[in-house]
């Protein structure tokens, strides 16, 4: 077993996908130039480049902070390059932030509260455990890294894999028995997507196999444990008038006691958002409920519902529903973004627009878990209500 692992973690299983996929490192011109530049008119992309060129890993074992340099690579395929780029940009959290938001909105408030509920569980057990286990992403070389910003935290396990999963798993546990479509056609949909997440992972060069198999298992285990607790869940938003603490108060403690690392890296501040996030989704049902704002959510009631033809009219009042809400959730955040940064700063005596201060502990976790709140607060609350007044329930 400890072979096998060794074998699933090994940086040159990830090389070889990548090459028979058609990325390929460009040939050495030179001794590497850290965070140097694209130059202008060059042939091949740029990637960035791992821990200082070191060998492949052959064992089980933790890593330093990582080195980021300028790479370029070549493509010779570029039906599997655009493709797994594409499938990349599902795993990231901004898809999950509009796509969650666009469910709540035009598909069914129930459903979305439950995605998020998910989403969230999963997100917050593998950023932890990244920071917990330090181990490795694959090495560079041989493996080509596509992506910078995720270079400065660990690799274990890989959480697009774990979202991936989850999200597309979930969305088909919670539909099938509530709507009428064909469940082989639904099953492929949820296989055919959360693969392609997962394989985006080693062709990005970002997560050995090892990272990503760890990563659907872990969904797995915790769909299978929480799943008999979800129609409680679903129930918790009308438990007490003093749920609103709990649901603001834990997630904070988790966020601020977040385990620390030897250097920055982003995995605490995207954490903070995704936590945030589920909060502030939490207290506007619980508002919702409770003050009887906007429509009870649809339950999961027995019996199956035909899904309405896609008509012009239906597509463009969901584009319209889906447009006013991102407007005003962006507005949201950006002013209670600011005006929770300008309070920050002037409490602690930072000088404003320090980006080196934004990831001080005391004043990142806080600024980040108001605005996030805030954000979903507002999209299950406010821009129900604005839809409303609007005429576009």
């Amino acid at each position: 077993m400890a072979e096998l692992l060794r074998n699933l973690q090994d940086s040159r299983l990830v090389a070889r996908f990548q090459r028979r996929c058609g990325l390929f490192p460009a040939p050495d011109e030179g001794p590497r130039e850290k965070g140097a530049a694209r130059p202008p008119g060059a042939e091949h992309l740029s990637a960035a480049h791992g821990p200082g060129g070191g060998a492949p890993a052959n064992g089980l074992q933790r890593v330093a902070a990582p080195q980021t340099y300028v790479q370029k690579y070549i493509v010779k395929n570029y039906f599997y390059y655009y493709l797994f780029r594409f499938s990349a940009a599902l795993g990231q959290e901004e898809f999950y932030i509009t796509f969650l938001p666009f469910t709540h909105w035009n598909i069914n408030p129930y459903l979305s509260r439950r995605l998020i509920v998910i989403w969230v569980l999963v997100m917050y057990i593998g950023q932890v455990a990244k920071d917990i286990l330090k181990w490795p992403r694959p090495f560079s070389p041989p493996v080509v890294r596509l992506e910078k910003r995720v270079m400065a935290e660990y690799g274990m396990p890989s959480t697009h894999a774990m979202a991936a999963t989850a999200i597309s798993f979930t969305f088909l546990i919670s539909t099938m028995d509530t709507y009428q479509y064909p469940f082989v056609l639904g099953l492929m949909v949820a296989a055919v997507f959360s693969t392609l997440v997962c394989l985006s992972r080693l062709y990005t060069g970002m997560h050995t196999v090892l990272d990503v198999l760890a990563g659907i298992l872990f969904t797995a285990v915790l769909i299978a444990l929480t799943y008999p607790a979800w129609t409680l869940i679903d129930c918790l938003d009308s438990a007490s008038p003093l749920f609103p603490v709990c649901a603001i108060v834990v997630p904070f403690i988790l966020c601020y006691n977040y385990p620390t690392s030897e250097y920055y890296s982003p995995t605490r501040a995207d954490t903070t958002t995704i936590l945030a996030a589920g909060a502030g989704v939490t207290i506007g049902f619980w508002i919702n409920h409770f003050f009887q704002l906007v429509s009870e959510p649809t339950e999961s009631l027995p019996g199956i519902y035909s899904i309405p033809p896609l008509t012009t009219d239906m597509l463009g009042l969901g584009l319209a529903k889906f447009s006013v809400g991102i407007v005003l959730t962006i507005l949201v955040r950006q002013l209670v973004q600011n005006l929770s940064l300008q309070v920050l700063f002037s409490w602690f005596k930072v000088v404003t627009r320090n980006k080196e201060a934004r990831r001080r502990l005391e004043i990142e976790v806080p600024y980040k878990f108001v605005t996030y709140t805030s954000v979903g607060i507002c999209a299950t609350t406010f821009v129900p209500m604005l839809h409303r007044f609007l005429g576009l329930l």
